[in-house]
Formats: structure tokens, sequence, C-alpha cells
């Protein structure tokens, strides 16, 4: 199918502007590995990072107790066997300091830095629809032209300030958690505030309460977090994971969330009480967010779910000393997993200190913020310093930001003014030439990041390599086969307990958005299989653009 038609008043690729195959924005985990991966395949390539250094979210969020909820030798990259084998995980879940290292270290050791510009913005991407090939402005004023644009913008990587009363008028310090100063925030003897119970705020939480003279926790909703039961790796640990890589990476991929551990492999209510209890006791120790698969009908299974529920409202009421307390950070508002289990560092313990207080906000709502603090019912907390631990725009945010205009002159916010809408996750009917890494329709949070940005990485290359081979010059995703997708991702979501939570999934935690369950839910190896298959058949539900019909 040959495209005749121009919009954006633009007739062809600008005459004397850099001309690429690839643009990628982000320079992230999947920025770096589609940068090695596309330059390895021969292609021009050029990165553009918003922020001054490389890695993304672990760029960004330096807050203290910064944390992968992912164990460190499956949050790493796969594709080198040699990588592998060379870097060293100190311990079992890594801290921010050391992905940073390790990301700085995979930029070194594949001479990426050269086809990475950094400190400079996207703004806005626009389809000829002439050439199929994508004007890109940045906010240096930069302008170049590429066949193709990859979206490794992130899924949580758009910070959000909730519209507070009176937030701009408060004289302390004011810090997100996705912004953290690079030369640190010191709390010693400081009056704090920290706003959000979400996974960041945690983790920030026990540090701060570490430093500071009196720490006060504003929670909206409470969150289910299991303790990550985290250890210190020493050689023979790292001897066993490297010996054992192979094994670990097949399972992980073709496992629901990019991780070797398997659930039970009987029902919950199908086991004894004793055994029950077992089970959740070992996935309790083993930490983190595989507590909500320790049984394979946790997440749609009511009854089930409920049993899991209950062994952890046991634990914290244990932690917690203060009864009235513990049943504040209790959840009774949705099914244990149906938002991310966070994983956490003695978090339900720092609510026994004298100088750490609980605000709830459900009961409590914060009338706005003054010059000096915070005013509840009535009285105003006093503050030094605010933190606002309060989360992403998650799966969209990012690509909000820039002004993408495909065909006809529809922008991508128009396009998905009800709800993202793609295929497989990967293309947008409308916009030809256009990928997105671990967004909406894909796995995305739901899976291990590192390995998913790999799936979807070499699915890209190896689609650019069949457009080539095909003498085209594009690919599209079809509207009906967009349609099928979303709608099939829906059916998958209303099958589990997913859709009962205003979570972050669904958009709940900004005001305005649509909600729209975002994920795709039928795990992570299973949708391997189905983008796997789209491609061994020759991209059904795509049209390859540009071909001669002889």
């Amino acid at each position: 199918m040959k495209n005749t038609k121009a919009h954006n008043g633009f007739s062809g690729v600008g005459a004397g502007m850099a001309e690429l195959d690839v643009v990628v924005i982000g320079a992230g985990i999947a920025g770096l590995y589609a940068l090695h991966r596309l330059r390895s395949a021969g292609l021009a390539v050029r990165v553009f990072e918003a922020g001054a250094g490389v890695g993304g979210v672990w760029y960004w969020n330096r807050y203290p107790g910064a944390r992968c909820d992912v164990e460190s030798v499956d949050y790493s990259y796969s594709f080198d066997p040699d990588l592998e084998q060379e870097w060293d995980w100190s311990e079992k879940y890594a801290t921010q300091p050391e992905i940073l290292r390790y990301l700085d270290h995979v930029a070194d050791r594949y001479d990426l830095r050269r086809d990475i510009v950094l400190s400079t913005r996207v703004i806005d991407l626009a389809l000829d629809e002439v050439s199929l090939r994508w004007q890109v402005r940045t906010d240096t004023g930069r302008v170049v032209w590429a066949r193709f644009v990859v979206l490794a913008t992130g899924p949580l990587s758009s910070a959000n300030i909730p519209p507070i009363k009176g937030l701009e008028t408060f004289c302390g310090t004011v810090v997100h958690t996705s912004a953290w100063p690079h030369e640190g925030v010191d709390f010693t003897g400081s009056r704090v505030g920290v706003i959000g119970t979400g996974s960041s705020g945690i983790q920030v939480i026990p540090r701060i309460a570490e430093q500071a003279g009196s720490l006060h926790v504003f929670q909206r909703s409470p969150n289910y977090s299991v303790p990550a039961g985290n250890r210190r790796l020493d050689d023979s640990a790292r001897a066993a994971h490297k010996a054992g890589y192979a094994e670990r990476r097949q399972l992980s991929m073709n496992s629901g969330g990019g991780s070797p551990h398997q659930p039970h492999p009987e029902p919950a209510l199908a086991v004894t009480p004793e055994e029950r209890a077992a089970a959740y006791e070992e996935r309790w120790r083993l930490g983190g967010v595989l507590f909500s698969k320790t049984f394979p009908d946790q997440l749609t299974d009511v009854d089930a779910n409920r049993t899991a529920q209950r062994f952890w409202e046991d634990k914290i009421r244990a932690i917690v000393d203060d009864p009235s307390v513990a049943e504040a950070v209790i959840p009774t508002d949705h099914p244990i997993g149906t938002k991310r289990i966070c994983t956490d560092d003695h978090y339900f313990e720092t609510f026994n200190r004298p100088d750490v207080h609980l605000v709830n906000l459900r009961h409590t709502p914060i009338e706005r913020i003054e010059p000096t603090g915070v005013r509840v019912e009535g009285t105003v907390i006093p503050l030094d310093t605010l933190v606002l631990a309060t989360g992403f725009d998650a799966m969209t945010g990012a690509i909000d930001r820039i002004h993408v205009v495909g065909r006809g002159g529809q922008t991508l916010k128009q396009a998905w003014s009800a709800g993202p809408r793609t295929y497989l996750g990967l293309g947008v009917s409308g916009f030809p030439n256009l990928f997105n890494i671990t967004g909406p329709g894909s796995p995305s949070v739901l899976a291990n990041m590192v390995l998913h940005s790999e799936l979807h990485v070499n699915w890209i290359a190896k689609a650019i390599t069949a457009i080539d081979a095909a003498g085209a010059t594009g690919i599209e995703a079809n509207r009906d086969a967009q349609d099928a997708w979303v709608a099939e991702c829906a059916r998958r979501a209303d099958e589990t307990l997913m859709a009962r939570a205003d979570s972050w999934y669904v958009g709940a935690n900004i005001p305005g958005k649509p909600r729209v369950f975002m994920p795709f839910v039928g795990g992570f190896g299973v949708y391997r299989g189905i983008i796997e298959e789209v491609a061994s058949q020759g991209y059904p539900g795509f049209t390859l653009l540009g071909v001669d019909d002889d």
C-alpha cells in the first residue's frame, strides 16, 4: 500500500536536517538496550534523554531507601552471557545507587554514550505522510528526521504532583521522591511530613524516621507491603546465580511476571489450612511482590484472595504495637495484590517509634498547606520539610508530555482521549513507524521491566528487518486489530480481581484520567508467545506500507 497524501505542513524530509534510521526517546533500561540492539543491526540510531545522565527511573529516583522490588539477579540484562558473568550484585534486592552503577557500566561497556544526547527533552513528533518519516523536535531547538521512533519513556517516569490547596505557599523545603536532589536532603532534627504511602513512600519513610526529629505520615490509601527479606550476597550465592542463569532466564521468560518463581501447583482452597499457611509463610520469607502469586487463583477468586489477606493482616497486627494504628494501615478497599504489593524494609515497625505519627486522611483530610505546615482539622502541623511520595501519572504520562501528530493531523492525545489504545502494546493505528515499549496493552509494570524491555526491543528490531526485506517504508497497526486487542485486554482484566481496585493501573490517582485498565494481565510468557507468533506469521494485524502492489 502506498501513501500519496501529506499532512502536517510537510512535503518531505527537510533538506540539510539530520536523518536517522531510529530515534529512541529515553536512556533508561529500555532505551539503552534499544540503542545497542538496533545499532548492532546496522541502523543509525540516536537517543534523546531529558536527564543529565543515563538510567531513566534509576537516575531520577534517588530518595533514601530506593530499591528494586525484583531480585537483582533477575533485574538485569540477559542479552549477553559475558555481561551476566562479569557483574557482581551485592544484595538480593539492589539499591538505586547499585542499579545506576550497573546501567552506567552497560553504557560504557557497549560504547553507547556516543549516540546519546543528554539534557535534551523531545517535545514534538510529527509524521510526514509522504515519506513516512518522523520529524523530531527537542527543547534545545534541535530537529532531526527518523524512519522510526521508539518511545522508551518508561511507564513510571512522569511525576504526579497532587493539586493540594496552598502547596505553593509552603515556606519550607518541598521535594518529590522522583526528583530527589543529587546532593541529598539532611533531615537531622527536622520536622518532616511525607504525603503518600505507595511504594516510594513505604521505602523512604523508615529512612527519614531514622534522621528526623519528628515525622508525620499523611496516608490517604493504605497499601499492602511485604518485607523484602533482603540479604547480602556472598561469593557462593553469586557463583550459584551465574551457573544457573540460562535456566533461570528460561523460567522467567515463560513465567507470569518475568521471574523464575512459580506459584503453588494447587488452588488456595484445595489445600489444607496448614499447607496454605505454610505456603504463605514461605512467600512472606521470600519477600516482596511475589506474595500475591503464592497460589494460582489468588487474583481470580475472592475467597482464595481472602485467605492471603487474613494471613497478611495477622502479620501486621503482630508488628504494629498500637491496635488503632494497625487497623489504619490495613487496606479495606481492595483485594490483596490488585494494587502492586510493595516491598519494604521495616516500614510497619516505623510506626512503633514515638516520634512518628500517622495522619489518616480518610478520616482527617488535609484542608490546605500553609507557609508553616499542613492544616488538618483546623490545626496546623508545623513542618520544616514536605516530601511528596505521590507517585506517577503511570503508563501514559511521559508520552502525554510529547506533542505527537500522526495521520491527518490527529494527535496521540486525541487518539487516546478515552484511554490508551494499542495493538499488542507496540503499535498505534494512525501512527506508523512509532513503537512503544512496556506501555499500555503490554504486561508493562506487571512484569520484570528488564526482560520485558528486551522482548519488545528484539521484536521491534526484527520488524524493521522484515520491513526492509519486503521493500516497505513502514508498518502500521490496523484499527480493527487494535480494537480487538483493546477488547481482549479488557476481557482478561475483567476475569480477574484487578479491576476492583482504584489503582494507578486504571489511572485512578490522576484526576480526570480515563478509567481504563492499561496493562495486559494474561502473563508475561503468554504475551511473549502472542507477539512472537504475530511476527512469525508475517505481522497479521499490521500493514506493511509502501510495498509495490506488483
